[in-house]
């Protein structure tokens, strides 16, 4: 508890006081006789019967367990932001120089808490428009590509799911891989692609987390983690100092300077589960800011960590990805190693049980109570990605494709779209349950800068990345091949000749 205070101190308290006992229930809802349900039929800290349950606010179960504040998707939203990618973001510098690489990650970070923006307020839409019509979400998670069915039809339904199913995917994939990719560093007697059958089996587990809702410890820990290993990536290569000859040569080619513009994009387009950790929340309504401020923490762990590992290595990171392999072997970058597999861990079950909801949703057993039962349910979802992050073990380039030929269209260009057509009407706009931000109050503006999102993020985001991003990756390929044994590993020492 003494670690949650110096979070949130009294205001956490009072917040769970509040939200769990549904004393202020009215206070923001759009539609107050159901809004603040929960997926597990939760209505402000009441049974599905309206009952208050027979419960300790303060117990341990609740503490660990369910979560449902602002501080709780604060969490959720920090810790689910920045994980792996923060060891390949100095690899980005080394690609885009120290002033681009700095530039770019404030631009996208702002650019993703805008779009985190837009995908709330369409939940919010969404929402008040299904309350209305008496639907009951009791037992129900709702998901993005269902908020875009309710909003704008099947078409855009059927896009969402397929671009934001594979995203998360490719996602999950890249968890696995950066695992085998980090615990390599501690322990190299087996090769990476063996740690991947490990940490795919490991990683199996999240499957009997049932929702958000019960990531309230995991999303705290997480944070912690990286907090963690950011500051030590900064002071590690800090007290290391330049190495000898270092050079800093970067942008020196197109194609590696859009690869590491688009591992930027990629780091701040983690807001594919928004959906998911707002409907996990007691008052959904209230995440507005939440995303931009976790992105102003996660700006205080990326750009120092990533400006110092370039600063001391210089052009060594380009053949590098990984920012460990570079920094002195000590117990402090072994304790990094370990702190980040748990974290790799975590967010692989923040990428992956989108996918377990879809796949219950498919096969009728979304509503099912059995935690037992679900988790059996899901398991056939973990294979394909554990075969993915066999054939693709490229860590490091496989973020910069996923993030030009994914990320620009699920969590850029189709929430700014959806909005636009959305409100496009007046009488959209006049009975919307959100208007525009009081720090942008007209909605002309809003269109301004959602066209701007996506014509950016389509030319040089989709565009010039995914041009850049393939071939790099397609390099990867033709250099180390498909199931590669263990990428960028150091060559075999040969035994000395026997006399």
């Amino acid at each position: 508890m003494s670690l949650m205070r110096n979070f949130g101190s009294r205001d956490y308290d009072n917040a769970i006081i509040e939200e769990m006992l549904g004393e202020k229930q009215a206070e923001e809802s759009i539609v107050p006789s159901n809004y603040s349900e929960t997926e597990n039929g939760e209505r402000g800290g009441k049974g599905g019967d309206g009952e208050f349950e027979d419960h300790s606010v303060f117990s341990m179960k609740n503490i660990l367990w369910h979560g449902g504040s602002v501080w709780d998707a604060w969490f959720s939203c920090s810790s689910n932001q920045v994980a792996q990618v923060l060891l390949t973001l100095p690899y980005s510098f080394s690609q885009l120089g120290m002033v681009s690489g700095i530039v770019l990650q404030i631009f996208y970070g702002l650019l993703g808490s805008w779009t985190a923006y837009l995908i709330s307020v369409l939940y919010v839409e969404y929402r008040a428009r299904k309350e209305k019509e008496n639907v009951n979400f009791k037992n129900h998670v709702i998901q993005w590509f269902e908020v875009l069915d309710g909003l704008l039809g099947p078409y855009w339904k059927a896009i969402g799911l397929a671009f934001n199913c594979t995203f998360l995917l490719f996602g999950s994939v890249i968890q696995l891989i950066a695992c085998a990719s980090n615990i390599y560093y501690i322990n190299d007697h087996l090769d990476k692609r063996t740690w991947t059958y490990i940490f795919g089996a490991c990683c199996a587990t999240t499957v009997f987390i049932p929702s958000f809702h019960n990531y309230r410890i995991w999303s705290f820990l997480g944070l912690g983690m990286t907090t963690y290993t950011a500051w030590y990536m900064a002071i590690a290569a800090l007290i290391h100092g330049q190495v000898d000859g270092v050079q800093h040569s970067a942008p020196q080619k197109l194609v590696l300077y859009f690869t590491g513009a688009t591992n930027i994009l990629y780091t701040f387009g983690g807001h594919a589960v928004t959906v998911e950790i707002m409907h996990a929340m007691w008052k959904p309504q209230k995440f507005k800011y939440i995303y931009l401020l976790a992105t102003l923490y996660v700006f205080t762990l990326t750009l120092p960590s990533s400006a110092a590992v370039y600063w001391a290595f210089g052009d060594e990171l380009l053949n590098h990805s990984n920012a460990f392999s570079l920094l002195p072997k000590t117990r402090w970058r072994d304790a990094a190693v370990v702190l980040m597999l748990i974290h790799q861990f975590i967010t692989f079950g923040f990428a992956c049980t989108p996918l377990y909801f879809v796949w219950e949703k498919v096969i009728g057993m979304h509503d099912t109570k059995s935690i037992c039962l679900r988790a059996v349910a899901r398991l056939p979802v973990v294979i394909p990605i554990w075969f993915l992050a066999i054939i693709f073990p490229f860590f490091g380039p496989i973020n910069s494709a996923v993030g030009a030929l994914l990320v620009s269209f699920t969590v850029y260009i189709i929430p700014a779209l959806a909005h636009m057509l959305t409100y496009r009407k007046a009488s959209a706009r006049q009975n919307a349950a959100e208007k525009p931000p009081g720090f942008l109050p007209s909605w002309t503006a809003m269109y301004v800068i959602n066209a701007f999102v996506v014509v950016w993020v389509l030319v040089v985001g989709f565009g010039f990345g995914g041009w850049a991003s393939m071939t790099n990756f397609v390099r990867q390929v033709d250099t180390f091949g498909l199931f590669a044994k263990c990428y960028q590993c150091k060559p075999a020492v040969p035994p000395p000749p026997k006399h």
